[in-house]
């Protein structure tokens, strides 16, 4: 992994989706946060490129003067902190314009959380990032993706799991949500995107089993 130092880059704005390499991880539950930053690319007509130096795939966009990465390590989830360490530290990146995007079980399938700061809650790609970065002060946007029946702690089959194809409406909405909860970080901060867009998508939920 490259250590080499860049100058600070001016307005330059960081947001990395959280998730796994490869084919058989491609759309499943513990991705969504690649499919929310695919989402953005979209939006943006950012192409995407793979970086060797930060070993992610990434697209570069540039809004009202901001220069805006979208990141998706390629390190498998558990060790995203290496590239998300390596690009703050080759920018010179302020952690205020840092934005993590990542799944969550503890949340129900439709509601999104956007926090300033706060713990891994046992996330693993959190907690790498956590460590490479020494610190909890960057912000953080889960996507609910809901639990099994029961709520069985052990999960790994379940958010390595596809979407059910009676969710793709809910999906397609919530990760429009999560876009424009996104562009409001940007031009206007985290209190205002939190206070305007936490909580639960506004359509009935689908029952999960």
């Amino acid at each position: 992994m490259a250590r080499a130092q860049a100058s600070t880059v001016e307005n330059l704005y960081l947001i990395v989706g959280l998730g796994n390499p490869g084919a058989e991880y491609a759309a499943t539950r513990h991705n969504v946060g690649f499919l929310a930053v695919e989402r953005l690319a979209g939006r943006w007509r950012a192409k995407w490129n793979w970086e060797d130096k930060f070993e992610a795939r990434m697209a570069k966009a540039e809004l009202d003067g901001r220069k805006v990465w979208l990141c998706e390590p390629q390190t498998y989830m558990n060790s995203s902190g290496l590239t998300v360490g390596a690009m703050s530290a080759y920018f010179k990146l302020s952690l205020s314009r840092l934005l993590v995007v990542v799944d969550d079980a503890d949340l129900p399938l439709g509601e999104i959380r956007l926090r300033a700061s706060g713990s891994s809650g046992g996330h693993h790609g959190l907690e790498s990032i956590e460590q490479q970065l020494d610190t909890r002060h960057y912000a953080r946007l889960r996507i609910g993706i809901g639990r099994t029946a029961g709520g069985a702690r052990q999960i790994k089959d379940y958010v390595l799991s596809r979407f059910k194809p009676e969710q793709s409406e809910l999906l397609d909405k919530i990760l429009n949500r999560v876009a424009d909860q996104i562009e409001c970080w940007l031009a206007a901060g985290v209190k205002k995107a939190m206070n305007d867009f936490n909580g639960v998508i506004d359509t009935p939920m689908t029952k999960e089993s």
